[in-house]
């Protein structure tokens, strides 16, 4: 009996993220968020639903979410460029911390006087619903077809592995906080906290992000065991950090951004592994929460949760960004699209679990409030997040995809990595003879295999289809490779014009002069300023493609960044 009790869990179990996987091909078409999906799948399988399945073990949902929090985390470090650092690091960091702190006082401050709990109860729902998931965002954007602003993806990139940390720890505090029914004067204890949890997060993912590297270079094990050491080694890393006392979440981001921007020879095959493994995180952990969640129950807190999302979307986090980004200079486009973005996903479900787990009272209604708002999150934006980027006009035409390619790393070499790129029918270099390829300085072409041969004088040849082109590739050179083998529909052209400007221009053209051609005035202070210089004067110092500037009669647009330096302006004129 009991065994086929474990048979019949098996198999429910795997149903249902079989169907998940399904039902998402048909949810991206119509702009859905798969994470609301995955969560009402797991409620119809609930004691509420046709599945009937009574699942209320708060400590092992809160076991399972961890670890599946833990991988996808990590996932989001691999995927995390060192350029996505550049460019918006500063920014992200402020709406991790300074903007989680605000978005949960004021929404906390709200709860005070829609539920009249006490400043406790209510600033710690205010914590638990603070953290956002913005990394689901890019699931939906890309669904939809759309590319947004670099500086813009950049931020809420980061934002989504970083602010998980202080919403845990804010959570955390007061649940202990609580606990001690102390006199209210805990700032000391606070701080300390705030210290430890950051501190050693990051010491933690750093050294250990740096070792868990250097054993998957320098390691000879089969090719399929590499992806399951970085998986064990991450896991280990973040229950020690944790163990610690220290923000495991953190430390785990780290160490795979760390991973991430390492040269490895099993360098795809570990990105490709783990990003289907979060997936299938995901999908079981918001099943799992899903089934936790009894809607009957849910009826009598809808207004007051409505009342507490309103909030939270319109006026808690509006603010938080706006205070968070004050001294960055972002347009107000991308603060609004950023503000909208703040989606509710896994980590305030899995907060919520927090005061049963510390033994507190009304847990049962903490968790169903948080729940709810969650839903309401996804349905409105979620649902919205590809209408509002159009609307805000933060879409830019597809940028260059990254070919697929095999790369063997080189020890005892600095960043050097013998690179195999395939020519396909589409690719840019299709139909170049090799003299012609733009090989930059820190490449170097080794040869060219067509038919499973190497050729001879590889110099010489004109590139087919399915030939491979090998080359051995220093740091610095990764990019504008990429941009020679990407399918030639990919790059920037004059499809764009539309976008970014009728004509190009050099960054180093004098504005004056240009003002002369196209008719349009300079102003005294900008007269020697070149278009570069006059760009970043009024978009700032870390320029992205398609930011813009009005001058009279024309657009000046950033039409191509190479190494955060602006090489080519488009200049578009006003219909």
């Amino acid at each position: 009996m009991i065994i086929e009790l474990i048979y019949q869990h098996i198999f429910g179990a795997s149903l249902l993220a079989l169907l998940c996987i399904v039902v998402s091909v048909f949810t991206q078409r119509i702009g859905a968020p798969i994470l609301l999906v995955f969560l009402i799948l797991g409620m119809l399988a609930g004691e509420d639903g046709p599945g009937k399945i009574n699942f209320n073990d708060f400590g092992l949902a809160f076991l399972f979410g961890n670890i599946a929090l833990a991988i996808i985390i990590f996932d989001g470090g691999l995927g995390t460029k060192t350029s996505t650092f550049r460019v918006s690091l500063k920014p992200a960091l402020s709406l991790a911390t300074l903007g989680v702190v605000a978005t949960a006082g004021i929404t906390g401050y709200a709860v005070r006087f829609i539920l009249e709990l006490p400043w406790k109860e209510s600033l710690l729902i205010g914590a638990i619903v603070a953290s956002t998931d913005a990394a689901a965002v890019f699931g939906l954007l890309r669904g939809a077809g759309l590319e947004i602003k670099k500086r813009t993806g950049a931020t809420l990139e980061i934002e989504s592995g970083s602010n998980d940390p202080m919403a845990i720890f804010l959570t955390m505090t007061l649940v202990q906080i609580m606990q001690i029914e102390s006199d209210g004067s805990h700032a000391g204890m606070f701080l300390l906290a705030l210290l430890r949890q950051m501190g050693l997060g990051l010491i933690m993912g750093f050294a250990g992000g740096a070792l868990l590297a250097q054993l998957l270079k320098r390691l000879p094990l089969p090719a399929s065991l590499y992806p399951l050491l970085a998986l064990a080694g991450a896991v280990c890393l973040f229950g020690f950090t944790t163990l610690l006392d220290g923000s495991g979440f953190l430390a785990i981001f780290i160490a795979g951004a760390l991973i991430g921007n390492t040269p490895l020879t099993s360098g795809s095959g570990i990105q490709k592994f783990h990003n289907g493994l979060a997936w299938l995180s995901q999908i079981g952990m918001f099943l799992m929460l899903g089934l936790l969640i009894t809607p009957s129950h849910i009826l009598p807190l809808v207004l007051p949760a409505l009342a507490i999302a309103f909030v939270l979307i319109f006026i808690a986090r509006p603010i938080a960004v706006a205070c968070a980004l004050l001294p960055f200079r972002f347009p107000w486009r991308e603060q609004v699209f950023i503000s909208w973005c703040g989606l509710r996903g896994a980590v305030p479900i899995i907060l919520a679990l927090f005061p049963s787990l510390a033994g507190l009272e009304n847990t049962q209604t903490y968790f169903e409030l948080v729940f709810f708002v969650v839903l309401v999150s996804l349905i409105i934006q979620g649902w919205t997040i590809a209408p509002v980027a159009r609307w805000l006009k933060l879409e830019v035409p597809p940028a260059d995809r990254e070919p697929e390619y095999v790369q063997v790393a080189i020890q005892n070499a600095h960043s050097s990595t013998v690179t195999v790129y395939p020519v396909t029918g589409e690719s840019n270099a299709a139909g170049l003879r090799t003299p012609q390829l733009p090989i930059p300085e820190y490449a170097q072409l080794m040869g060219v295999i067509r038919e499973g041969k190497l050729l001879n004088n590889s110099g010489k040849h004109t590139l087919q289809a399915d030939d491979r082109v090998v080359f051995l590739v220093g740091q610095g050179s990764r990019t504008k490779l990429n941009r020679v083998f990407a399918p030639a529909g990919t790059n920037f052209s004059l499809s764009s014009s539309h976008f970014l400007g009728e004509f190009t221009l050099s960054p180093t053209a004098p504005l004056a002069e240009v003002g002369a051609i196209y008719g349009f005035s300079v102003k005294e202070e900008d007269k020697t300023k070149s278009l570069e210089a006059y760009i970043l004067s009024k978009c700032g110092k870390k320029p992205v493609v398609g930011d813009k500037t009005q001058i009279g009669s024309v657009e000046l647009v950033v039409r191509e960044v190479v190494d955060n330096r602006i090489s080519a302006v488009g200049l578009k004129l006003s219909s």
